[in-house]
Formats: C-alpha cells, sequence, structure tokens
C-alpha cells in the first residue's frame, strides 16, 4: 500500500471549500494549435512515466492511517484534459481572466487529483496549456522534473504508442485499516535498533542537542517577528473566486542588480515584491512607517539522491518584507540579512529528520493538525512566496516551441495572496493569485513589482557609474 507521506496528507486535508490546494501554470506556445485528440494521445504515450495520475487518493476508515494511493479503475483521460478557447484574437488579460477561472475551480477528490487544458484563439495564432495539480501529488521542486510529462526537448521529438493499462485492485477497506494499525506499530519500530545502537544513540542526541541549541537562539527573533507591526488588512478570510495577475523580468537585469548591489537573485526578488505590496497598501491608505508584510517561503529540504520522487520535502521560513522602508537598498539589505540567516539556520537543522517526524503523528491527529494551524497562521504571515526553477533551454510540446510559462500558487489559512515565480529561459515571471474579493487591485500588486525591479536598476546602474574613491 503506498500511503501519502504524513506532509503530503496534511495538504489533502487542509483542502476545503473555498481553499483548493493545487499548484498549476499557464504555458503560451507558438502556433498552429494541437488538435485536442493529439493533446490526448501524448498524454497517453506518457502517463506510464508518472503512474500516480492515474491514482486517486483513498481516505482510511475513521483516519486510522494517512490516506492511501490506489489506482482509479474508472480512470478516463478525457475527464482529465479539456479543451476551450477564448475569443479570436485572446489578448494577455482574456487569457489571465480565463486561467483565473480554471485554476480557482477544485478538483474532484475522488479522482485522480489532475486536470490539463487546451486554450485556443490566442492573438497571433498562438495557444496555451492551463494545468493543475493537486499539492499532496508533488512540490514545486520535484514537479519541475515531471514536466517530461508532456514537453520535448527537440521539437521534431518522437512519442511511443499509448499502452493498455491494468489497475491494480484497490484495497477492502479491512484491508486498509490492517495495514493503517500494522504500519502505526512498524515504522516507529523500524527506527529503534538505530538508536538502541550506542553510535546512533550518540549521533541522535548530538543531533537533538544541536538542534534545540539553533532552534534556542532563533527564539529572540520569533518573539520580536510576533511583535513586529504587520499588514493585518491583507489577511483575512477566503472566498470561493480568484483574481490572478502576472508581470515578469529578465535574468539579465536580476543580475545586474545583484552584482552592483549585492545579496542573491532571490534576494533582489523579495526586495521587488516587497516594493509591490508598499505600493499595494499606499494605494489603500495603510502603510505606515516600520510596517512589513511576512511571507512564508517554502524551501526544498529534498537531497540530490531524492530528485523526482513523488513525495513533498519542503520546510518553511518566514521572511519580513519591509514595506514601510522608502529607501530601495535598505529594503534589499534588511531581506538579504534575513535569508543569511536562514540559510546558516538550515545548515544547521536537519530539517529532513523534523519531516519524519510526522511519522510518529496519529493520523486523526494530523487531520485536525493542518486545520488548525491554518486557523491559527492567520495574521502571522500574509502571503506565501515560492521560487520555481525551470529550464534554461527552450522546451516544446507536439513541435511548438513554449513561449513563456508563470505559476500558480495556492491560497490558504487566512493569506489571500501568493507569487509564485517561475523561470524558464532568460526570464522569470510572477504568477499572482488572490481572493477576488479582497484583491480587485492586484493589478497594483503586479505592477509595484515591475517597478521594484526598475529602481532597484536604476541604483545599480548609478552605482557602476559612480567614480571609484
Amino acid at each position: 500500500m503506498d500511503r501519502l507521506s504524513p506532509t503530503d496528507a496534511g495538504f489533502y486535508y487542509a483542502e476545503s471549500e473555498n481553499t483548493p490546494l493545487h499548484v498549476g501554470s499557464v504555458s503560451v506556445f507558438e502556433g498552429p494549435a494541437p488538435t485536442y485528440g493529439d493533446v490526448v494521445r501524448l498524454l497517453l504515450s506518457k502517463l506510464p512515466m508518472v503512474p500516480r495520475y492515474r491514482q486517486r487518493v483513498r481516505e482510511v476508515p475513521m483516519h486510522l492511517g494517512r490516506p492511501l494511493w490506489v489506482d482509479d479503475p474508472h480512470f478516463q483521460i478525457l475527464y482529465h484534459v479539456r479543451h476551450t478557447a477564448v475569443p479570436t484574437p485572446g489578448s494577455e488579460e482574456q487569457l489571465r481572466n480565463l486561467a483565473g477561472r480554471v485554476l480557482g475551480q477544485r478538483l474532484d477528490l475522488a479522482k485522480p487529483l489532475w486536470e490539463l487544458w487546451l486554450v485556443e484563439g490566442l492573438e497571433d495564432g498562438r495557444w496555451a496549456l492551463i494545468s493543475k495539480v493537486h499539492h499532496c501529488m508533488v512540490d514545486g521542486i520535484a514537479g519541475t522534473d515531471l514536466m517530461q510529462l508532456v514537453f520535448d526537448l527537440t521539437p521534431d521529438a518522437t512519442h511511443p504508442e499509448p499502452q493498455d493499462w491494468t489497475p491494480h485492485r484497490t484495497p477492502s477497506g479491512v484491508e486498509a485499516v490492517a495495514g493503517a494499525v500494522q504500519e502505526s506499530l512498524i515504522s516507529p519500530l523500524r527506527r529503534l535498533p538505530r538508536l538502541a545502537n550506542p553510535s546512533g544513540l550518540r549521533q541522535a542526541s548530538t543531533t537533538a542537542l544541536k538542534t534545540g541549541r539553533s532552534l534556542a537562539s532563533r527564539v529572540p527573533k520569533v518573539a520580536r517577528q510576533v511583535t513586529t507591526p504587520v499588514a493585518r488588512s491583507l489577511s483575512g478570510p477566503i472566498g470561493p473566486h480568484r483574481r490572478w495577475a502576472w508581470t515578469d523580468t529578465d535574468f539579465g537585469e536580476l543580475k545586474e542588480i545583484r552584482t552592483a548591489l549585492g545579496g542573491t537573485v532571490n534576494d533582489v526578488v523579495l526586495s521587488a515584491i516587497a516594493r509591490g505590496f508598499r505600493d499595494l497598501l499606499e494605494r489603500r491608505g495603510t502603510l505606515s512607517e516600520g510596517l512589513v508584510v511576512r511571507s512564508m517561503v517554502p524551501v526544498s529540504v529534498r537531497a540530490a539522491a531524492q530528485r523526482g520522487q513523488l513525495n513533498n520535502q519542503i520546510a518553511p521560513v518566514f521572511v519580513d518584507l519591509p514595506v514601510g522602508e522608502p529607501d530601495p537598498v535598505a529594503r534589499l539589505t534588511s531581506i538579504r540579512r534575513q535569508m543569511d540567516a536562514h540559510k546558516k539556520l538550515m545548515q544547521t537543522v536537519d530539517a529532513r529528520s523534523i519531516i519524519g517526524m510526522g511519522d510518529f503523528v496519529a493520523p486523526t491527529l494530523l487531520a485536525l493538525g493542518v486545520r488548525a494551524a491554518l486557523a491559527a497562521g492567520q495574521g502571522f504571515s500574509q502571503t506565501v512566496t515560492t521560487n520555481v526553477p525551470g529550464p534554461r533551454v527552450p522546451l516544446y510540446v507536439l513541435g511548438r516551441r513554449m513561449r513563456s510559462a508563470h505559476a500558480y500558487v495556492p491560497i490558504a489559512g487566512g493569506m489571500r495572496v501568493s507569487i509564485g515565480i517561475f523561470s524558464y529561459l532568460t526570464t522569470m515571471t510572477f504568477g499572482i493569485n488572490a481572493d477576488f474579493d479582497a484583491f480587485p487591485d492586484v493589478d497594483v500588486l503586479s505592477g509595484g513589482i515591475r517597478r521594484g525591479i526598475d529602481e532597484l536598476l536604476a541604483v545599480a546602474r548609478q552605482a557602476d557609474r559612480a567614480p571609484a574613491s
């Protein structure tokens, strides 16, 4: 029985009527558009590479164990691959509006948790693919490994013929309960021999002590974060509808800023996002000195040997975006210091071991705990910002080259807006997902991110022109 990991089970349990927890993307291609039948046949030929796409989630009665992945005996690809169009010639705004509606709709939890939409009618003969995959299936970092499901590296790639598929038998309720009980007893016992070994016990004790000291050293920072004034107007109840916007930049601009002002590309990106939120709050009349927007930044802790595995290995860090600071360089410096501190902590703490502790959590408590954590998180973080590194080489679908791609990150836990950052070739895109009612001004945020890049670029070029002292 293939059981959901504790992290993946948490994403599954956190799904609710107003909180669809799928990740997604919108990819735009050169024309002409392929036929719907060609897309279906392409997917069928590649599905054997990702068996999860034919599996659905089977809950264990009374939550006695974490849910199972089981083959869907009624799998029908025509349900998962959809076909639509915008009025010709479709503009970028029309595509964004369509994507916002499609991505805002929940996936059917009784079926394999993914959809792919073929969109025709875009201007200049272009077309698009809108993809949706539930977060419990795959995290963003591993998701880039699975792009082989649809994408090719050459325009003349050939694909095998679709093969017949026979689903495995779904375990009965009694079997599922028995397996869950057995798993709950055996999983902790597997670790006992290692701990019983004197060297293993010493290593575990040393690691625990080291981790405890590192976490204890962060207590003052967490205490400061709790008392720091945050933009609470950005948090609150989430409705069922979404607005979606995007903007982009060139890697050359980000590297130019990094070279002149220091830090990493990611530091520069977060600084630009801080400017976007600053503009938004200023337009709303709620900006004040010292105010921050706290962003949860998921960090992959997947080991190199685990790359491509179908489970989530992520840990969150919290970054205070200094929106109350008017100086763009000071904002960058603040973010750089925070990220450096987080990196130091992540090197000290074995995040993978911490995530693994979920194996010892009773599944019923896990289900309740995730929902409670999301509820308790309201007010502490106002947004989530995730950066997914994409390919630096051209990608193709059925011989058509992909021109651009934009990431979609779900919102939950009172965080009404999220920003998914995706890189492709020499471009980085920012996909902004926001609650429809709470963010009628989402374009102010997307425009502010672009202005944040421009202002840092201007400072960087001025520093380059300054005579050396």
